[in-house]
């Protein structure tokens, strides 16, 4: 599970509630084409997305064993974070669609702080596009949900991850452990990058 960054911002009621109404309100197609909310009819086409290794075995909080019933439990938490301005589980479908990814945003409106995590299909993985979408992202995250903080965590034998974060000019900020939905624990690598910072350094590239 994800756990609040360690950089604790202050942050007033009023920010707070704003962030939770910019997260209820966020249109995912601002994000980009074929993305939407989760929802209860994408469970056969995200269930054929987690089914794969190469997607799902470097996510520790995915909802294992993959069933259709865990990941109709999965969208249904995906959907009650985002009536709470909590958080957003968005999926990506190509033309036919299949589901391509998932951004899993986690929100912390008292700490003006969010967590992103997700993947690609294996078709889409290494070609760039996966660092590219990153960014863009992470530009839309605190521009579209006002945040000031991002924090993320990677494995420690994710490598292509954690290319891809220092790239970004998220700051290492050593390790911690990250809790799965089992309970057990895995190491992971984290960062954090502030919302002037991370604009200031990709201004013109990023945003929504």
């Amino acid at each position: 599970m994800s756990a609040p960054p360690k950089t604790v911002l202050d942050v007033g009621p009023d920010e707070a509630e704003a962030i939770r109404a910019r997260v209820r309100a966020a249109d995912p197609l601002t994000l980009g084409p074929g993305r939407a909310l989760a929802a209860p009819e994408h469970v056969e086409a995200v269930l054929g997305l987690l089914a794969d290794p190469a997607v799902s075995d470097p996510i520790y909080d995915l909802p294992r064993p993959f069933t259709r019933d865990s990941v109709a439990a999965w969208i249904a938490e995906g959907m009650r974070a985002r009536a709470a301005g909590e958080g957003l589980l968005i999926f990506t479908f190509d033309a036919e669609g299949v589901a391509t990814g998932y951004s899993k945003i986690t929100v912390w409106p008292q700490l003006s702080a969010a967590e992103l995590g997700g993947a690609l299909r294996a078709d889409r993985q290494g070609g760039g596009s996966g660092g590219a979408g990153a960014l863009h992202t992470f530009g839309w995250i605190f521009q579209a949900l006002g945040v000031r903080l991002m924090c993320l965590t990677a494995a420690l034998d994710n490598v292509r991850s954690a290319k891809l974060i220092d790239a970004a000019g998220f700051a290492r900020m050593g390790e911690r452990d990250a809790v799965r939905p089992d309970g057990t624990v895995r190491r992971s690598l984290y960062w954090e990058v502030a919302r002037e910072d991370f604009l200031a350094r990709w201004a013109g590239q990023t945003g929504s």
